[in-house]
């Protein structure tokens, strides 16, 4: 990912304070989407961000607001497991822009279909466990709690 520095980052960017009135700091990132600067700062080098990230004269990181909700968007595919390798080929079809738009939707539909058979088997997993809080409530409600889940009183419950 290339990143550019003070004046040479472009008509947008200016002096310094043209850059401070118009992003936000890392600090400010990582604040409002929850990452870390320590992952602010790998999702730059692994090249997940769609565009480069701005540096003021002085090296430090400056984000566009678009940054923050793309970096929003990337935080909700991680937090549902998208792979990395997934995310990555993700940044880089919407980097290249229109024209792509059919591998993008396949690549989302993809990961959708990972996230709904992972909610189906928590809910598998959701259902044996209320089960289990309804045997032992019940049992706890009648003071019948003895034997319950003992494997020396053989009954398994």
């Amino acid at each position: 990912m290339t990143t550019t520095t003070g004046a040479g980052a472009g008509a947008d960017a200016g002096a310094d304070t043209g850059v401070a009135a118009q992003s936000l700091g890392i600090g400010e990132v990582a604040e409002r989407t929850g990452l870390s600067v320590h992952a602010l700062r790998f999702y730059e080098r692994e090249g997940l961000l769609v565009g480069p990230v701005r540096r003021t004269s002085g090296g430090r990181r400056r984000y566009a607001r678009s940054d923050v909700d793309w970096l929003l968007i990337c935080v909700k595919l991680r937090e549902s497991d998208m792979p990395l390798a997934d995310l990555k080929h993700f940044a880089e079809l919407v980097r290249r822009g229109p024209g792509n738009e059919a591998e993008r939707l396949r690549l989302l539909e993809a990961h959708r279909q990972r996230v709904d058979a992972r909610i189906r088997a928590l809910e598998e997993c959701r259902s044996v466990i209320a089960g289990k809080v309804g045997v032992y409530a019940d049992h706890l409600a009648r003071g019948e709690a003895g034997g319950l889940w003992d494997p020396t009183a053989g009954n398994g419950s």
